[in-house]
């Protein structure tokens, strides 16, 4: 069957007006209420259990070892300019649910690469999120700004269509105060750390800026080379380019590019980088000798290699950033599963990171099985593993975090960090690999007011989750309460070493070579 309801006009003008469509009826002007009790279970042993758990990590500092936030807001600690600038336009979930209803991608403010006009009025695109604001119910974006409005900002009424301009002004006046710059939203959510992800060839101006400020805040980059290694792609001569430049070695040969990534990695561990991550369609790996490598390096520097180069080359570079994070101790996480840019039309009118990125089914056993015996029995390594495919859960990722000492899973992530996906992940890979394999909580957000909803969000699933083990006396309460706290925190510390001071140099592996053995 198709949508149930059409909600625009056929005709629509994405500068000279909003959308046509309304709310339900329904939905206006009512009290905006938050449960205390929200996404505990309707059984009242299950919820009291949850309640006592969560009250014992709400208040836990927020660890926030993953995401997107970019570092100029809190280098520059500027005044937001106004609320569609902070809450609308960093969220692609919120441009994905209304591009899916028909609002064109202008009418929200997103400039299309051709310079046509987008609308520049940020009350208009407000008024279009309110009038379209029903869209979120029952959606983890819906939970989240639910709490933004309400804890942040102390929004009394629900967003809709008439109620937008109003929340509009009140959100925006509270924006004009010193308590909402960004350093003291930091300190407000408690933030005990937070990590951006940072373009191998990025010069981590805004990192030393933060440093240099004598701010206490903690802001870390995490190593991102994903452009480096995509050699069929057209813009990946420009990228060594810059890798030579801020690297300042010469790339000539294949030798020169691993020195080069080695360089850039030594500079982001001394600019506080514990992680490194990686995004690829399948986590294929393969150690290709040292010939063909450079042979493979050749074709791409000479404008020649294909999509079958790439996928041995991004295969053979899996390999040696797990080679790599052994000696310097960056843990290594692998996003893969999503089909980037899937609408190509989307892509070509507006550029990446515009919503159509969707999943795809993932192998692992085999895929990593090079990888893993390489290096997975070696304890010095940690390999975070991420899924959007939740077929997996069972089958593969909890046996292999079960087994090898260096994997650990990744929350669910994206199109599952949900209610019912939480829920879904602990019920699936705990049996086979306990709460003890898995790295906690982290956010992967850009929306840098949704963190601490995102936060609460999970603690109160992972509470509920364990309130049901208590109520099948599966574990005890005593036992909830320190799986709890593991959840919501201590966990995310572990796993990627922020407890840790600058590692001393380890023992050199040959690239060919391989991790010790466990």
């Amino acid at each position: 069957m198709g949508k149930a309801r059409t909600i625009l006009t056929p005709v629509y003008d994405p500068i000279m007006s909003s959308s046509t469509a309304s709310a339900p009826a329904a939905g206006t002007a009512g009290a905006l209420v938050l449960s205390e009790d929200r996404f505990f279970d309707a059984d009242p042993g299950i919820r009291g259990v949850a309640r006592t758990l969560y009250e014992e990590t709400r208040q836990l500092p927020l660890v926030c070892p993953h995401g997107h936030v970019d570092p100029r807001i809190l280098a520059e600690d500027s005044p937001f300019p106004e609320p569609t600038a902070l809450i609308i336009i960093p969220d692609h979930y919120i441009f994905r649910m209304l591009y899916s209803r028909g609002i064109p991608m202008e009418a929200l403010g997103v400039p299309p690469r051709e310079g046509k006009p987008q609308e520049t009025d940020p009350r208009k695109i407000w008024q279009i999120f309110g009038d379209h604001y029903y869209l979120f119910r029952g959606t983890p974006t819906g939970v989240w700004l639910d709490y933004e409005l309400y804890h942040l900002f102390g929004v009394r009424k629900k967003l809709t269509g008439e109620t937008a301009q109003r929340i509009y002004d009140e959100i925006a006046e509270k924006l004009t105060s010193p308590e909402f710059r960004p350093r003291a939203l930091f300190e407000r959510f408690n933030i005990e750390v937070l990590t951006t992800t940072d373009a191998a060839t990025d010069t981590l101006e805004h990192h030393r800026t933060i440093r240099d400020s004598g701010w206490s805040g903690r802001v870390i980059p995490a190593f991102r080379p994903d452009a480096l290694f995509r050699v069929s792609l057209p813009g990946w001569r420009g990228e060594i380019e810059k890798l030579a430049a801020v690297s300042g070695v010469p790339i000539n040969h294949y030798e020169g590019f691993i020195d080069a990534v080695e360089n850039r990695r030594a500079y982001f561990r001394k600019m506080g980088a514990t992680s490194t991550d990686h995004a690829v369609v399948e986590p294929y790996t393969e150690r290709l000798p040292e010939p063909e490598a450079e042979r493979l390096f050749h074709r791409a520097i000479d404008g020649e290699a294909s999509a079958v180069d790439q996928r041995r080359f991004e295969a053979h570079m899996l390999m040696e950033m797990a080679r790599m994070s052994i000696e310097d101790g960056m843990v290594m996480q692998i996003h893969p599963g999503s089909l980037r840019d899937h609408n190509t039309r989307l892509f070509q009118k507006y550029g990446q990171d515009k919503g159509a990125d969707i999943p795809v089914s993932t192998e692992y056993t085999r895929n990593l099985r090079n990888l893993l015996n390489a290096y997975g029995n070696d304890p010095r390594l940690t390999l975070l593993l991420f899924t959007l495919d939740e077929s997996t859960y069972a089958r593969e990722l909890a046996p292999l975090a079960g087994h090898y000492p260096a994997v650990r899973l990744g929350p669910a992530w994206w199109f599952n960090d949900s209610i019912e996906g939480m829920i879904r992940f602990r019920q699936t890979t705990t049996e086979t690999a306990g709460i003890y394999n898995t790295a906690g909580f982290n956010d992967d957000t850009r929306a840098f007011c949704s963190i601490p909803a995102r936060h609460d969000l999970a603690r109160r699933v992972d509470a509920n989750f364990l309130a049901g083990l208590v109520a099948r006396h599966i574990v005890d309460l005593d036992d909830a309460r320190e799986m709890a706290r593991a959840l919501a925190y201590d966990l995310a510390r572990e796993t990627y070493r922020l407890d840790q001071p600058a590692l001393a140099p380890r023992p050199p592996l040959s690239h060919a070579g391989e991790g010790a053995g466990g």
